[in-house]
């Protein structure tokens, strides 16, 4: 065992300086006396729990008897603000200007690095793109590759998912095809880290969504047909047609887990995609979370079997009721709150009355008054329901996530902007979304 003494989580820096000065002497500090587990964890004790420990592994990739056929982390660019931006136009402009650069470094390139171009306003030099630059591997653009992708919670933008601008692809080719565009559902959670976080998507996951790393667990998998294979297993697999490719996508729902789930409820006609919102569901559960809370911040979760066949479908349900809606944010019906319009109604508002910069709460001196958005000088949102604050993905609430994204910024290297105006005009077609 060892003593141990802590302070408070988030306390500032003034105050962890005003605790050392206060505890100058270690005569003055209560020490508790903490004992590793039997997983050696000293603080944050997992639980051992035996219907959790025993429970289903979420993947294969943990354990053999996984119930995901496999899972990948989100894409890491390595270079965001030129793989990624709300405007497709510019994207594509961006790209091709930086990969006309990097072409010509192709032909000056002598082993030395330091011989070639290396201003962050034309180029940006990840890893990856380094080593093609060594073995002089030429890059152009292929638009097919633009697509859509979830870059943080509720912020969907343009991605280029092609190697030269992708640092790590990961197996996301697996989940959405070469090209990132095939159709899928994803389930994404944090990796280890302080606080368990998910979100479901249909589009390719950065990185970066959640915090340690964005863990995607598919409802299908695809893989590319060989002139061998292509006819194997016909009915147990769809094939899919795509511009230049065929596919055979399978379930990501691995049968052993579904034999799993169906021992356990042998009464009830069970498919693959009720237990994938069934899941869904269950990580969503409070009780579920607060319970094994530290297992969370260690581990990917495990998927234990509830109790009660009806349990089963509450879950199931619910995670189909939620996934509706994390999808779907963008269409469903807005709260009512009040719009501030000043003088104006809401039929005279211009499109130009919607452009945004930057959002911000109103204040009382210092004080955030969360009730009230700023949206910019034209528009004012009022009451604001406090309990909107209380689902939280990744950190932040989903309107905290809006008024962080949806703006406009301009990266300091390479002096790229980012204007989520040109989302809402260029791909929603309104410049009121």
């Amino acid at each position: 065992s060892i003593l141990y003494n802590s302070v408070k989580d988030y306390m500032s820096r003034e105050d962890k300086l005003a605790y050392l000065e206060n505890n100058s002497s270690i005569s003055k500090l209560e020490f508790s006396k903490i004992i590793p587990n039997k997983f050696n964890d000293w603080l944050s004790h997992r639980s051992d729990d035996s219907q959790y420990v025993n429970a289903l592994a979420i993947s294969k990739k943990q354990s053999d008897y996984g119930l995901f056929e496999t899972h990948s982390l989100g894409v890491a660019t390595g270079c965001d603000p030129w793989a990624y931006n709300s405007s497709y136009i510019k994207l594509q402009t961006n790209i091709a200007k930086m990969l006309s650069v990097y072409n010509e470094q192709i032909d000056i390139y002598d082993g030395n690095f330091e011989t070639v171009e290396r201003s962050k306003n034309r180029i940006s030099w990840t890893d990856k793109l380094k080593s093609d630059l060594k073995r002089k591997v030429r890059h152009n653009l292929y638009a097919k590759k633009l697509v859509k992708s979830i870059y943080r919670p509720f912020t969907k933008t343009n991605l280029y998912f092609a190697a030269a601008l992708n640092q790590r692809q990961y197996l996301n080719k697996q989940l959405f095809g070469n090209d990132g565009a095939l159709e899928n559902l994803i389930i994404t959670a944090s990796g280890s880290g302080k606080n368990f976080s998910l979100l479901i998507s249909n589009v390719i996951s950065d990185l970066n969504l959640h915090s340690g790393g964005a863990q995607c667990f598919p409802i299908y998998i695809y893989e590319e047909n060989t002139e061998e294979g292509k006819d194997s297993d016909l009915f147990n697999q769809t094939e899919i047609n795509t511009v230049d490719k065929k596919y055979t996508r399978k379930d990501g729902v691995s049968d052993e887990g579904l034999k799993h789930f169906q021992d356990a409820y042998p009464t009830e006609m069970i498919s693959k995609e009720d237990i994938f919102y069934y899941v869904y569901g269950l990580l969503h559960s409070e009780d579920y979370r607060t319970r094994y809370a530290d297992n969370l911040t260690k581990d990917l979760p495990r998927i234990p079997c509830v109790k009660k066949t009806e349990d089963f479908w509450i879950f199931s349900k619910a995670g189909r009721d939620l996934a509706h809606w994390h999808l779907n944010y963008e269409t469903v019906e807005p709260y009512k709150a009040k719009l501030d319009l000043g003088s104006k109604s809401i039929k005279q508002l211009e499109d130009k009355d919607f452009y945004v910069t930057n959002m911000t709460f109103a204040k009382n001196g210092k004080e955030k008054i969360k009730d009230t958005v700023v949206y910019n000088n034209a528009i004012t949102i009022r009451e604001i329901p406090v309990e909107a604050y209380d689902y939280v993905v990744n950190g932040k609430s989903a309107l905290e996530w809006v008024m962080e994204r949806q703006g406009v910024s301009t990266h300091k290297d390479s002096g790229i902007e980012n204007d989520a105006n040109d989302w809402a005009i260029e791909t929603m077609g309104d410049a009121r979304y």
